[in-house]
C-alpha cells in the first residue's frame, strides 16, 4: 500500500472553518498571494494566520457568504511544492459563476510556508 505524500497529508490538517487547525499548518512567517487584478479589493498579499482568514472573510463579503472551494485535484511537485487545481463557485457582481484556479502550496518541515492562488480569469463559466 502507498503512503500518501507527506505534504498532501499537511494540507488535508488545513481546516479553514478552524483558526486553531490553521495555526497547526501555517507558518508563522505564513504569505498567501492572491492573483487577480479583476478583483482590486482582494488581489494582494496575506500575512499569518490572521491574514489567511482575512483573505477567505473579504471573499465571503465580497460574495454575498457564496464563495465556495471544490479540490478537483491535488498533485505533489518535488519535496516542496504541492499544485491543487480547484474550482471556485461563487455569485458576484450579480453573476452566478465557476473559476478554475491553482493553488501553489510551498510546504517545508511539515509547515504550509506560502501560497500562490492563481485564478483562471479569461475562462469564466457563468451559470444560469
Amino acid at each position: 500500500m502507498n503512503k500518501e505524500h507527506p505534504n498532501i497529508e499537511v494540507l488535508k490538517r488545513l481546516d479553514l472553518s478552524n483558526t486553531t487547525a490553521i495555526a497547526e499548518v501555517l507558518s508563522k512567517d505564513f504569505i498567501w498571494h492572491y492573483f487577480n487584478l479583476e478583483l482590486p479589493e482582494v488581489h494582494g498579499d496575506y500575512y499569518g494566520v490572521k491574514g489567511f482568514t482575512a483573505f477567505f472573510k473579504k471573499m465571503a463579503s465580497n460574495t454575498g457568504d457564496t464563495f465556495k472551494v471544490n479540490v478537483i485535484s491535488t498533485t505533489p511537485m518535488g519535496d516542496e511544492l504541492v499544485v491543487t487545481h480547484v474550482k471556485d463557485n461563487m455569485t458576484l457582481k450579480g453573476k452566478s459563476m465557476e473559476v478554475d484556479a491553482v493553488v501553489v502550496w510551498s510546504i517545508a518541515n511539515g509547515m504550509i510556508q506560502e501560497a500562490w492562488d492563481i485564478p483562471a480569469i479569461h475562462s469564466v463559466k457563468l451559470i444560469e
